[in-house]
């Protein structure tokens, strides 16, 4: 595993961190599209600031080919990958070992490299999900939750440690949700927190937003659209008309900012949250499992991405 060590001050370097020379240690994301991504942005930012001589690059990888590359980004010495859509449950065959939380929630976000060219398979979404809420008191509330997915998961896990009432997951795939139901209850249960799955193509969802404390939607329906594309939002457009007040929306989409759901939460007087800080978040703590140095220069990732999302 990385060493425990901490870093109280970066040393400040002379050469940019954005001169890649022979010695530059290689870190990145893995998912399909990544073309959007922040996170080269955010974390090369990061290390400069660090004084960390790593580069972050983003690859778009298929599902069909996850598993040699990760095994071929293993051997060429990559000191550690973050996982993004679709892949955060099917690289769990990559992993040699899982964390706790990773292996309890059966998603995977970040890997670590270990001995023999093998990978530990951890996650850093639950914490990075927490964090824009700590400011809120959810408990014995009811929660929303649109899909059904890797993200997703890490979702329902923060949520167990925030004593809400009850938890709600919207899908279109029977047997998706099922599964997801199946293997999520368990963890709920022992919190007191009960947990039902509805599929919007067969139920009428309107009475479970109109009820909702707070909306998650961890799916990728609203990315990078046009914001004159007002239709592609979760569920449809109209559900949102019975949409109260006092839910709080949090889209875990952070490009169009905000997202055209956001808006129509914006526009209902809505606390909305974005997945800025979520990303942020997520990313800090996997630089620190795979550097080791605990002082990562969060207010630094975040700032620079704010400014590429400006230009």
């Amino acid at each position: 595993m990385v060493p425990e060590h901490s870093l109280s001050k970066f040393e400040s370097t002379s050469s940019k961190m954005s001169t890649i020379t022979g010695k530059t240690n290689l870190v990145g994301l893995l998912g399909q599209p990544v073309n959007h991504s922040l996170s080269p942005i955010m974390h090369n930012a990061a290390y400069e600031e660090m004084g960390l001589d790593w580069c972050y690059v983003a690859m778009p990888c298929e599902s069909q080919d996850l598993e040699k590359v990760t095994k071929a980004l293993r051997f060429l010495d990559f000191k550690g990958l973050n996982i993004t859509i679709p892949h955060k449950q099917e690289v769990l065959k990559a992993c040699n070992k899982l964390t706790e939380i990773s292996n309890e929630i059966q998603a995977v976000n970040t890997l670590i490299p270990e001995e023999n060219n093998q990978w530990i398979g951890a996650n850093t979404d639950v914490q990075g999900f927490l964090t824009p809420l700590k400011d809120h008191n959810l408990k014995n509330k009811n929660v929303v939750v649109i899909g059904c997915g890797g993200s997703a998961r890490a979702v329902v896990m923060g949520l167990s440690s925030l004593n809400v009432k009850k938890v709600t997951i919207i899908g279109r795939n029977d047997s998706s949700l099922n599964i997801f139901v199946k293997s999520t209850r368990n963890l709920l249960s022992r919190r007191g927190i009960s947990i039902e799955s509805i599929n919007n193509k067969e139920l009428n969802v309107s009475p479970y937003i109109q009820e909702a404390d707070l909306i998650i939607n961890t799916t990728p329906i609203g990315m990078n659209d046009s914001k004159t594309n007002q239709e592609n939002v979760p569920l449809g457009r109209e559900i949102w008309d019975c949409l109260s007040n006092k839910t709080i929306l949090y889209d875990l989409i952070y490009t169009p900012r905000p997202t055209n759901w956001l808006q129509i939460g914006q526009q209902k007087n809505c606390f909305t949250i974005d997945g800025l800080d979520m990303l942020v978040e997520q990313g800090a703590f996997s630089i620190r499992l795979w550097s080791g140095f605990h002082d990562v220069p969060v207010q630094t990732m975040k700032s620079s991405a704010e400014k590429h999302l400006m230009v």
